[in-house]
């Protein structure tokens, strides 16, 4: 059964459950774009050596374009390059998982919003860019937070509200920070202008280097990433602005929010690109051309990686009453970006089943290891919470509590 099916299917249960008509009929068709997490091939017999580049075939429906022409369908990899993505891919989706399990035990509580599913699109990201490139996300957020700098430990302590966390147990699931990674943002479809001033930073600086400024479908909609749009390309800006497109915005369709469902098509002016992002080839593939384009002097792009998200839009959403069970099953099964690389790398030979379960065996036992350490870290204590308020050194000379003689005096003599 397709895909299309199974997502119809859905909308008519949802909305038959609140007396709704179905609005499918009276939307325009969706372009089609090829899915599969394993459709690449390569083009000639691999090299022994692990370092040494090879090609492969992307399939030719990865990419779509809109104002620009599409990159081609060939990338250059190693075999080394494919056992550490799929490494990273397995701690990323451990580590998620790892917070399901501890947000059921109640020991992370408050707003929690998982990745399972779309690790090819964080994964495929970080081995296209470098340290000197800057990103910005939304709240779904852990596993950007680790590949840009971060600890494992650094995230489960955060999201345990832990010392030990990347923001010290003071910022939670939302609020995560390297010095590349500008967070973890609560508020809908706030970073995007955000990352457009990183971006502006950026050139202002003269560096030659990008800024990727990711939002959801759901947040496509927001007044403010239409004003980031026109200010990036008013001034050229080397922003890359990234639509993570999971299908559905909180529990709602695309389909159903947005007139335009073709979400690399809505920057007026600005060239996109719509992308394959359950197969990490093309993910990679892309953001490399991407970053090339914008680092020289192309001016600001719109990329949507098409993704899905396995969990519901958080924790407390079980995600099963806008979709149906067969839906997230299929493409658990048929679709998965972890499963895909598997199947490359066995088929090509890269290493042998042993390997890989090696793999996913030392991935398990260290964010066993890192949840452990993390329930040992202590709770902040109440003096901390006037700390990390501004950047160091910027500070007033004092700050207001909750009442008017709860007063925090810096640099008291």
């Amino acid at each position: 059964m397709s895909f299309s099916v199974l997502r119809a299917r859905g909308l008519r249960a949802a909305t038959r459950s609140v007396g709704v008509k179905p609005l499918r009929s009276t939307l325009p068709q969706i372009r089609s774009l090829q899915t599969d997490a394993d459709k690449s091939s390569p083009i000639d017999k691999l090299p022994q050596s692990g370092s040494e580049a090879f090609s492969v075939q992307l399939h030719p429906e990865s990419f779509h374009s809109y104002r620009c022409d599409a990159p081609t369908n060939e990338i250059s990899i190693t075999k080394d390059e494919l056992v550490d993505m799929y490494t990273k891919m397995v701690q990323m989706r451990r580590m998620e998982q790892a917070a399901d399990a501890l947000y059921k035990q109640k020991m992370i509580r408050g707003f929690c919003h998982l990745a399972i599913g779309q690790e090819a699109v964080s994964v495929g990201m970080e081995h296209a860019i470098d340290e000197n490139d800057r990103v910005i996300t939304s709240y779904r957020c852990h596993t950007f937070a680790v590949l840009r700098g971060g600890t494992i430990k650094g995230v489960i302590a955060e999201l345990m509200g832990r010392v030990d966390g990347m923001s010290y147990g003071k910022g939670g699931s939302m609020h995560i920070f390297t010095p590349s990674f500008f967070g973890g943002n609560g508020i809908v479809g706030a970073q995007v202008p955000v990352g457009a001033g990183i971006a502006l930073a950026q050139k202002y600086l003269k560096k030659k280097t990008a800024t990727f400024a990711l939002y959801g479908d759901g947040a496509s909609n927001q007044g403010q990433v239409f004003e980031a749009y026109n200010m990036a390309k008013l001034w050229n800006l080397p922003c890359i602005f990234v639509c993570e497109n999971n299908k559905y915005g909180m529990g709602t369709s695309a389909e159903r929010s947005s007139q335009n469902t073709q979400f690399f098509t809505r920057g007026d002016q600005i060239p996109g690109l719509q992308v394959n992002g359950m197969d990490i080839l093309a993910v990679r593939k892309a953001c490399s051309w991407a970053k090339d384009w914008v680092t020289s002097g192309k001016g600001p792009l719109v990329v949507e990686f098409v993704t899905y998200r396995y969990g519901g839009h958080s924790m407390s959403d079980p995600g099963t009453t806008y979709r149906t069970r067969d839906e997230v099953q299929q493409m658990r099964s048929e679709k998965d970006a972890i499963a895909g690389l598997k199947k490359y790398i066995l088929d090509w030979e890269v290493t042998d089943e042993a390997s890989l379960k090696a793999i996913d065996k030392a991935a398990k036992e260290e964010v066993d290891q890192a949840v452990e350490e993390a329930k040992k870290s202590p709770f902040p204590d109440e003096k901390t919470f006037w700390t990390d308020i501004y950047y160091k050194g910027t500070e007033p000379p004092h700050m207001r509590g909750r009442e008017k003689e709860e007063v925090h005096f810096y640099n008291k003599a």
